[in-house]
């Protein structure tokens, strides 16, 4: 039989008092991005893993990471299966998940941010978002990355004809290559973390993104030329992994649902103010702009919904009800 001493007694009861009144270890939720902490996508990926914070409060621990820190689309949206990152925005290469998802890349199919809230409620939420569920991720909301604009350090583009031979930068979406290759450009796909040092060293001529990832990436310091195409709307998709989602506690799926939709009209609202400031931003840097002819563009662009349509099963009807939905 083993005795213990007053004392002895006295201290077992001490730190069983001191780890029952200990708090519970948070769980923690990681929020990350490949994008620039200061572009629109790293800004809207900070306000949620802030606002999702202060909504869950001290039981749970929301962590951000930005500047690929934690790896590119590609890498996260790896990360999100395996349910070691468990939020992140995917943007172009959602179409690796879902061809579907390449509604997006047609050419001048969004015609303002209303009609994209639309295409969101009645396209993406009811038809697209279940295709990336066999995937294995859930889609939660669809905000803003914005309409891309060209860039590049070889002359204005007007028209398609000026894109003839230029070597530009794309994201890994094979209907964005088409789409460049249609106009004659030579689009070569390439991660974003790359971009800059290949603008710099003369490897790409020019790029296309939207003024809030060129101007979070300082390409203006390496490019001479802004063309305003407008040539694409890419949204940015809230994505988490499916796996993850099922075993959320209600608490914190249902604040993220809350939080998610908060920052879209947020993310919406500030891609459409800060248009106008972000192109005086780059002028400011003596990039040349011009708008170019968009009927030009649109024009060369009917091969590329017709491979759509041929391609991706119901293209043509998902191209036709999302034209339908714009006012």
């Amino acid at each position: 039989m083993t005795y213990f001493t007053t004392g002895a007694i006295a201290g077992i009861l001490a730190v069983s008092v001191s780890f029952t009144a200990a708090p519970a270890i948070a769980d923690t939720y990681i929020v990350a991005v490949g994008a620039s902490s200061n572009s629109l996508q790293g800004r809207s990926a900070a306000k949620f893993a802030e606002e999702l914070q202060a909504k869950l409060g001290d039981a749970h621990t929301v962590e951000f990471y930005a500047d690929g820190q934690l790896g590119d689309e590609k890498e996260l949206l790896q990360k999100l299966r395996l349910g070691t990152v468990q939020f992140t925005l995917v943007s172009s290469i959602m179409t690796n998940v879902a061809p579907e998802f390449a509604l997006f890349d047609m050419p001048f199919l969004v015609q303002d941010r209303e009609h994209l809230k639309a295409i969101d409620a009645e396209i993406v939420q009811t038809e697209l978002a279940p295709k990336a569920e066999a995937g294995g991720l859930k889609v939660l909301s669809t905000w803003e990355n914005g309409f891309r604009q060209i860039t590049n350090n070889v002359r204005p583009i007007n028209t398609p004809a000026d894109l003839e031979g230029l070597k530009i930068r794309t994201p890994s979406s094979e209907w964005r290559v088409a789409m460049f290759k249609e106009w004659g450009a030579n689009p070569t796909p390439m991660s974003f973390s790359e971009v800059f040092v290949a603008l710099q060293t003369g490897t790409m001529d020019g790029q296309e993104n939207p003024l809030t990832n060129i101007t979070g990436a300082n390409f203006q310091e390496v490019q001479k030329y802004l063309s305003m195409t407008g040539h694409v709307y890419s949204p940015s998709y809230l994505t988490t992994g499916l796996d993850t989602w099922n075993a959320l506690p209600a608490e914190v799926s249902a604040a993220a649902l809350e939080v998610a939709a908060s920052v879209q009209d947020w993310a919406l609202s500030e891609g459409e103010r800060a248009d106008n400031e972000l192109a005086d931003k780059v002028a400011a840097a003596g990039v040349e702009i011009n708008v170019a002819d968009k009927a030009a563009f649109i024009a060369a662009s009917a091969p590329v919904y017709e491979a759509f349509a041929a391609q991706v099963e119901g293209g043509a009807e998902l191209v036709s009800r999302a034209q339908a939905l714009a006012k």
